[in-house]
């Protein structure tokens, strides 16, 4: 079947690619109306944005609130998770003394704004170890709510996290925040289009996810989501032409953040056509997408973690699209970033041609394997890869 499928996708078929989760990968049906979007927009760009836009997005705003079950009075369109989690965090008016809670798997970039903010607002950043491996999602709500104490202002989580791929108990974190007066601010990077999502029924403060990666949008198409009772204090990173517009036609929550400047806007505009797109490739739309990749990434993960003779490192229930398997510690200190990948990834892709993410956590020299699972991958990719890190490991031995 996903020999069929792939042709919906422009991917490079001499490589096996495992990484869906990193940037995600577009169809060619929705990068096709992208470029004829671009191509309306070049003919007159004035009409485009001054007379076509506004209700453009406010249609591609509703579809995406009723895939995710949110207000869409509530939504905002952001370029990525990254800048919805700065645009909160950089929102809040944190007083000196107040705690900000995050755990020790928070991405990168969204834990350097946290610290970033605390640092000039006299608060404090506890961090929540959670531990991986892990026998059960309870291990993860113990761990973040025993950081909690009278000072605790926000919480910040990621639903699904990005080292280790694990799906964290998000519904009992918010109702363990709602206990408490805490805020919470999810960080749903990797959740639209991997996990079933209605927000009006986990009632977080913030929200955001992006649209490029299990959606598979073009890039730089990402939401933010705030609850009706936090919209009037967040502001989008940008002021502009929204800040001093009458709002008594649209709230300020929508003039400040539909326009923050000229940019490119297709990307949000093709978030419909994704949704369609991606959903009709199974019968059974996007309920079936999910169950796929979800089973494809349990079938690879047990692959791996019997040919490298590991237990599986979390519950199956923990685990969407994303799986993390533990690699024995490298013999060789590296300091990976997102953008400079660890050596045993750069000889995996030069040697095998298999692009798969070595995450050096939680420190070097201990490291994991992260497979993602998506319609295009078949197991075959899955039992080379494992071939090929046991041939790499056997030599590092």
């Amino acid at each position: 079947m996903s020999d069929d499928l792939r042709q919906h996708w422009a991917l490079d078929p001499d490589i096996d690619f495992l990484n869906h989760g990193s940037f995600g990968a577009c169809p060619r049906e929705v990068l096709a109306l992208q470029q004829r979007l671009r191509d309306e927009l070049e003919r007159d760009p004035v009409a485009f944005f001054m007379r076509s836009l506004e209700g453009r997005l406010d249609a591609a705003r509703v579809r995406l609130a009723e895939f995710v079950g949110a207000d869409p009075d509530g939504m905002a369109f952001v370029a990525n998770a990254t800048t919805g989690v700065n645009t909160v965090l950089k929102s809040i008016p944190f007083n000196t003394g107040d705690e900000l809670v995050v755990t020790d798997q928070e991405y990168n970039a969204c834990r350097n704004a946290l610290d970033l903010v605390a640092r000039n607002a006299g608060a404090r950043v506890v961090v929540a170890s959670v531990p991986f491996p892990l026998a059960s999602s309870g291990q993860v709500v113990d761990a973040i709510v025993g950081r909690f104490s009278k000072r605790t202002r926000l919480l910040l989580v990621d639903h699904i996290s990005s080292p280790t791929g694990l799906v964290l108990p998000v519904a009992e974190l918010a109702e363990a925040c709602r206990q408490r007066g805490v805020e919470l601010l999810v960080d749903g990077a990797h959740a639209v289009g991997q996990l079933e999502l209605n927000l009006g029924v986990l009632r977080p403060t913030y929200y955001t996810s992006n649209c490029h990666k299990w959606l598979c949008t073009p890039k730089g198409a990402a939401f933010l989501y705030v609850d009706a009772d936090h919209r009037d204090g967040i502001r989008p990173l940008v002021t502009s032409h929204g800040a001093s517009a009458d709002a008594s036609r649209r709230p300020r929550f929508r003039l400040e953040f539909d326009w923050v400047g000229t940019n490119d806007p297709t990307p949000f505009l093709c978030v419909p056509e994704a949704i369609r797109c991606v959903g009709s490739l199974l019968d059974g739309g996007w309920p079936a997408v999910r169950d796929h990749n979800r089973a494809l990434a349990l079938e690879a993960r047990s692959l791996l973690c019997e040919a490298l003779e590991v237990a599986p490192p979390c519950p199956e229930e923990m685990v969407g699209s994303l799986a993390a398997v533990p690699l024995p510690p490298a013999n060789v200190r590296a300091h990976a970033t997102l953008l400079q990948s660890d050596p045993l990834a750069e000889e995996l892709f030069a040697k095998h041609r298999i692009e798969v993410p070595v995450v050096r956590w939680p420190a070097s020299p201990e490291r994991l394997v992260r497979i993602s699972a998506q319609l295009y991958n078949r197991r075959d990719q899955y039992e080379r890869l494992a071939a090929a890190l046991k041939e790499i490991l056997a030599t590092e031995a």
